[in-house]
């Protein structure tokens, strides 16, 4: 949800905009594509952490501390999950006929109805087509996860995580919280292209 709520918007922005550095803020938004998901929750750790560039001010202001929390997992699963979004909603948004908006405000639409009644309909299949591909990565995510939220059962603890702990302790185990996410994953991924083939 924080990837729909935050990514559409930044989507939008970066297809139809002209701005400069758009180059640079569509680098930083792919970037945790190609960087390594330890390296991705040092950032992490870095911008949000308690002496962090943004982590000490908001510790200061608002006595809110991201690392090491349950909001601490949403925000590590949001930055390595959040491009896939991105990338499709905006590659959809590229392909939408622009002039569909344009005749929508020739017939007196505000920006935002036209974005909300002829663009997203328009733009839906990328958008969920980046909402599955999204979630499939945040659900498969451990690097990032285990270094800036931790791994504590009941916490911060994400069934990547519960795996890589009981292959330590009960192999059994592993196997079978492996085969229930594959069985997950799969499922859902199968129901939601049928939808989408059928449309």
């Amino acid at each position: 949800m924080v990837c729909l709520v935050l990514g559409v918007p930044l989507a939008w922005v970066l297809a139809r905009l002209e701005f400069p550095g758009r180059r640079f803020v569509r680098a930083l938004v792919t970037v945790p594509l190609v960087l390594p998901p330890v390296v991705g929750g040092v950032a992490l750790l870095l911008v949000f952490g308690r002496r962090g560039l943004v982590g000490e001010w908001l510790d200061q202001t608002f006595g809110v501390s991201l690392p090491f929390t349950t909001t601490g997992v949403v925000v590590a699963e949001a930055f390595v999950a959040m491009p896939f979004l991105v990338i499709a909603v905006e590659g959809a948004l590229r392909g939408a006929d622009a002039r569909y908006e344009e005749a929508a405000a020739t017939l007196g639409a505000t920006r935002w109805t036209a974005f909300r009644r002829v663009t997203l309909p328009l733009i839906a299949p990328g958008i969920a087509a980046g909402a599955v591909l999204c979630w499939a990565r945040a659900l498969g995510e451990f690097g990032a996860t285990i270094t800036f939220a931790g791994n504590f059962p009941g916490r911060t603890q994400t069934m990547p995580l519960a795996v890589y702990l009981a292959l330590e302790q009960d192999v059994d185990a592993a196997i079978v919280l492996s085969l229930i996410l594959l069985v997950v994953s799969v499922g859902i991924l199968a129901a939601l292209r049928d939808k989408w083939v059928a449309a």
